[in-house]
């Protein structure tokens, strides 16, 4: 079985590039299962319920969130109703939303996700390891392939949490800091880590949003809208093989996608079956160029 996980999606950028792209990656990487972090999507901030369908309908099948899960308050009607998405784990119990989102692949393969957030320069909250223990427990008998989005700013913490559960998930991936690292492993028991997948969205940015508001506000200190930027669009993740017997990862490979990778990759990959007979006719571009993204 082949995951893809995708980094913090971030505004409007992230989203239409995260449409465009995950079509051609499933056919291409030959991808049974797509797990993404939105918690940025609405604005850079939070998710709305419209964007979430969005996000769905791109191909996403299950969701995490993070720290802004609840900027859009809009948000926890879904989060009450939607099994497909979870709230971190290590929330209080009143706080809406499941701590797990559960599916089952196409072959019939049961898969979690869950979501914890760091304690290190971060609001305060119960203990991710802790959380992770209890969430497992729950999952006993219901998947063995369990992927954890550790959803913190220290490093440190994100690499403890991937020893605390070596051997007994089949992945924890790091996302939050925006920033891709380069210490993909496979550690002992069959669990694959990665301190962070980075972003999905305007990498010509600070960590998604405007350079000048974000340096504006830095060197002066007058407040600005930190808006999100729109250069240089990429998809950040990474993509983890999991024995669906046994929940153990056998490898893991990050993946950074940019246009001119989707554009290569799109060559590689057979034209849906309506698009070939369009080009085939005579037809200059395929129905719908016009508007990548929908």
């Amino acid at each position: 079985m082949r995951i893809l996980f995708v980094g913090d999606i971030v505004g409007s950028p992230g989203l239409t590039f995260l449409q465009r792209a995950l079509p051609v990656l499933r056919e291409a990487e030959g991808i049974d299962l797509i797990i993404a972090n939105a918690e940025n999507a609405a604005g850079g901030s939070g998710i709305t319920n419209r964007l979430y369908r969005k996000v769905r309908a791109a191909g996403v099948d299950l969701v995490t969130l993070g720290d802004h899960i609840y900027k859009k308050a809009e948000i926890i009607e879904t989060l009450e109703k939607d099994d497909r998405v979870c709230k971190p784990a290590n929330f209080p119990p009143d706080a809406p939303g499941r701590d797990y989102a559960l599916t089952t692949t196409r072959d019939g393969t049961p898969v979690a996700a869950l979501c914890v957030l760091g304690r290190q320069f971060m609001r305060p909250v119960d203990c991710p390891f802790r959380a992770a223990d209890r969430v497992l427990r729950e999952l006993e008998g219901k998947a063995r392939v369990i992927v954890v989005d550790a959803h913190a700013e220290a490093t440190a913490e994100k690499y403890l949490l991937g020893h605390h559960l070596k051997g007994r998930v089949s992945a924890v991936l790091g996302t939050h800091t925006h920033v891709p690292t380069a210490d993909e492993q496979i550690f002992p028991g069959g669990t694959a880590f990665l301190s962070d997948v980075g972003m999905t969205g305007p990498y010509d940015s600070i960590l998604g949003r405007r350079v000048d508001r974000v340096l504006f506000t830095t060197i002066t200190f007058i407040p600005s809208a930190f808006d999100v930027a729109e250069g240089d669009p990429r998809l950040g993740g990474a993509l983890v093989d999991v024995d669906p017997t046994t929940g153990r990862a056998t490898a893991i490979r990050r993946l950074m996608l940019d246009e001119r990778g989707l554009a290569e990759l799109q060559k590689t990959v057979a034209p849906p079956p309506a698009t070939a007979a369009f080009l085939a006719s005579g037809g200059c571009e395929p129905p719908g160029s016009d508007t990548p993204g929908g």
